[in-house]
């Protein structure tokens, strides 16, 4: 059952512009992104820094007496939308929950810059953390966080990189090209299934691509190498069912995993502790997950 808070955000929802329609404005849907998290509620964070990794745009948020750890955070607006200014007030969240720096990172997005430019550019950063990071005090244990694409490349980076991070924080990842889940059919409640396969259009560079593990890491034969792993997934989202098929694989091939289902919410929910009572417990959910791996 839709709880009301996600009534309202789906009725709200169906009013909206949508990305499949023939004149949608990637650029002012963008502009109108910033715009809102702009307006946003913002806590005070120690120290808020931006950097350049190598060309790639970042974010490092220090909160007051931070423990040893760095989070590196990437956003979700499925490849295509947000950034790190539209993340800003979820990160500094994050970085005061889970008392550990966050790096969020402002990789390239599609149409302009195609799969695999967004994991590309999270190796970039990954590679400068490891020269540089040490000036900036990005101190180890390292941490990997992502909401929905986000998550998506959270996944990927830690796949990429085994043995790089403590634990991987998931929540709502977007995962599967095919759509094939049964939750694609029966929560699609305010993220029309349309939508999906328009942003995976948007990412993919050749048809092929929808077939690489690294953009579609359910295919990955090197799950079992990924550090322990949480995943979060929301009761009414077309992508709760490949979340937790993800969770399932994760436990089969000997991965220390917790998977969560929130009930009531929809997908997005996480980012707007303003409108979600479920937002603030799912981020210091996250928080302690990381918390048990120091």
């Amino acid at each position: 059952m839709l709880y009301p808070q996600s009534r309202r955000s789906v009725e709200a929802a169906a009013l909206t512009p949508k990305v499949f329609d023939p004149d949608f404005d990637i650029e002012e849907s963008r502009r109108q992104a910033r715009e809102l998290a702009a307006g946003q509620p913002r806590e005070d964070v120690e120290q808020v820094l931006d950097v350049d990794a190598d060309g790639v745009r970042c974010r490092l948020y220090r909160p007051r007496d931070a423990r040893e750890g760095t989070l590196v955070h990437l956003h979700g607006g499925g490849f295509v939308f947000h950034d790190i200014d539209v993340h800003d007030a979820a990160a500094r969240r994050l970085a005061n929950r889970s008392e550990v720096t966050v790096l969020s990172v402002d990789y390239r997005r599609p149409p302009e810059h195609r799969f695999p430019a967004a994991p590309d550019d999270v190796d970039t950063v990954l590679g400068w953390m490891a020269r540089e990071g040490a000036a900036y005090e990005l101190e180890a244990p390292l941490y990997v966080h992502g909401d929905s694409a986000g998550a998506n490349l959270a996944l990927v980076a830690a796949l990429r990189h085994p043995g790089r991070f403590r634990a991987l924080a998931l929540i709502y990842p977007f995962l599967d090209p095919e759509g094939a889940f049964e939750s694609y059919r029966t929560a699609a409640d305010g993220f029309d299934p349309r939508e999906a396969q328009w942003y995976w259009q948007q990412y993919a560079a050749t048809p092929a691509d929808l077939q690489h593990p690294d953009l579609a890491p359910l295919r990955s034969d090197r799950l079992w190498t990924l550090p322990p792993t949480l995943v979060t997934t929301a009761e009414h989202d077309p992508l709760r069912d490949e979340g937790e098929h993800l969770a399932a694989l994760l436990a089969d091939a000997g991965v220390a995993v917790v998977a969560t289902r929130y009930l009531g919410q929809v997908h997005g929910f996480w980012r707007h502790p303003e409108v979600f009572d479920a937002a603030e417990p799912m981020t210091r959910q996250v928080a302690a997950f990381l918390g048990m791996y120091p």
